[in-house]
């Protein structure tokens, strides 16, 4: 047995926005991969999430007792598009639990089947796209960046139509909610003040219970959100991190990464770098991840404005006010993260911005791999530049710009620290996902290994440092419905 105990408390606080619903039945599910970590941490007994009841549980055929299975109603803008009822189309949020650590986190499915939200997709989900989620995500936790987590991935056995028949599976994911800027675009959309106000208590309590106590509540919410979306995206920009699809129900109140469809690493550093099939303008570029933030946050703000103040001008200028505190707290966050990158965290930042600006200017110019020239960078800290200026055809500017950069000291033992060797790299997902799909999971598991482990250089694991070769051309990512 189990002793895995879910709560309905979204359900009870915002039934307007949670419609009861279950999840579609598996007719032959399989365990493909688990978090045994991840299960520890939460409470849950790994060897019975492995057996036939608690796999059946984590494709959402067998529900708890107590629990309350729904799927969440919310809003978003999509490339810009406004859309007033989207909500989980193929997702369920089976509850919540109390991990060991005391912290309320939600278990959440994607891929369990059609819901009410669903317009005209099948709510199902392949077995790609779902170890994709789960490979990344690891991944970015083990960087240190918030995001959702990976509990485990389920085959059902029933096949999933998208250009081609696929095999079709379901991510079971843990996060600290699924509240989004767009569930707050929803409650505002329906003209009904009681369930915005609601809905923002709801994530004070759950997430900045410190607004609670201010003088505006409601601004000290929206503060928070924007403080914790700044340290964020920050930390997407320090590791190359694309996210590819930042629509605003991408968007998470928790400051979480969530959602990792069209994502990628980039490899060939370049602010213009976009990889999801579907961004044909290029709005969620790397380099425009920051203001597509700062545009999400604007309508976040929107949403909020009747409970910032009765009066429509001074709520307008309290929000205008707190936004633009996203922008300096974005800037502080980034200058102070790319320091850490090169090693001088000490340093004077007039001394150092000079030195950032020119650098990517360099690595533009010179194509270089962002994440590979970082870690060469920290052994020409200790000595050693000739990987470094191995990368680079501009070599007399390089060797310029690397003069400069020694004389102010940089530590190269910290730059280890917080620069990775292992990320994962689109080629090797891509090999991982093809060799998955038939039924060979073992480079899944030997690519899981490195990226959990990303700041340690470890023998055997060479190819998983390396650039994407040549061949591999111009990458794509998908949303997978």
């Amino acid at each position: 047995m189990t002793n895995l105990s879910l709560d309905d408390r979204f359900a009870r606080d915002l039934p307007e926005m949670a419609v009861r619903w279950r999840a579609e039945e598996a007719p032959d599910p399989r365990l493909l991969v688990l978090n045994e970590q991840l299960a520890a941490d939460l409470g849950v007994d790994a060897d019975w999430l492995r057996t036939p009841d608690g796999v059946r549980l984590l494709v959402g055929n067998s529900v708890p007792s107590g629990a309350t299975p729904v799927a969440q109603a919310y809003s978003g803008h999509q490339f810009g598009g406004f859309a007033p009822r989207l909500g989980d189309g193929r997702a369920l949020l089976m509850g919540e639990l109390v991990d060991t650590e005391g912290r309320l986190r939600d278990l959440h499915l994607k891929g369990s089947g059609h819901t009410p939200f669903a317009r005209a997709g099948d709510g199902l989900a392949a077995v790609g796209p779902m170890l994709r989620e789960y490979i990344v995500s690891e991944a970015m936790h083990a960087l240190g960046i918030p995001t959702t987590r990976a509990l485990a991935v389920v085959a059902t056995g029933r096949p999933v139509y998208r250009e081609t028949p696929l095999d079709g599976a379901v991510l079971a994911r843990v996060a600290s909610s699924h509240l989004r800027v767009g569930s707050f675009q929803y409650a505002a959309a329906t003209g009904n003040r009681d369930l915005l106000t609601r809905l923002a208590d709801h994530a004070i309590a759950r997430h900045h219970p410190q607004a609670a106590d201010a003088e505006n509540p409601y601004l000290a919410l929206f503060e928070a959100v924007a403080s914790a979306q700044a340290r964020l995206i920050a930390r997407w920009m320090q590791v190359g991190f694309i996210h590819g699809v930042m629509n605003t129900d991408n968007m998470t109140i928790s400051g979480e990464t969530i959602d990792y469809g069209p994502c990628a690493f980039m490899d060939v550093y370049d602010p213009e770098t976009v990889f999801s099939s579907i961004d044909m303008w290029g709005r969620y570029a790397y380099g425009n991840q920051p203001s597509m933030a700062a545009w999400n946050l604007a309508r976040f703000a929107e949403a909020l404005l009747p409970l910032f103040a009765d009066d429509l001008d001074q709520a307008v200028s309290l929000a205008e006010a707190a936004l633009g505190a996203f922008g300096r707290q974005y800037v502080a966050d980034l200058t102070a993260g790319m320091q850490a990158k090169l090693g001088l965290s000490g340093a004077e930042e007039s001394a150092v911005a000079p030195l950032l600006e020119e650098l990517q200017d360099l690595l533009q110019q010179n194509h270089i791999d962002y994440t590979s020239f970082f870690r060469a960078l920290g052994r020409a800290a200790r000595g050693d530049a000739e990987p470094a200026r191995g990368l680079f055809v501009d070599l007399a500017g390089f060797d310029a710009w690397l003069n400069r950069w020694r004389a102010l000291g940089p530590d190269g033992e910290a730059m280890d620290r917080v620069n990775p060797v292992y990320i994962p790299r689109n080629h090797l997902v891509e090999e991982a996902l093809t060799a998955a799909a038939g039924g060979d999971l073992a480079p899944f598991e030997q690519l899981l290994t490195a990226v959990t482990g990303p700041f340690d250089e470890r023998p055997g694991l060479e190819r998983y440092a390396e650039p994407a070769p040549e061949e591999f051309g111009k990458y794509r990512t998908f949303c997978g419905t």
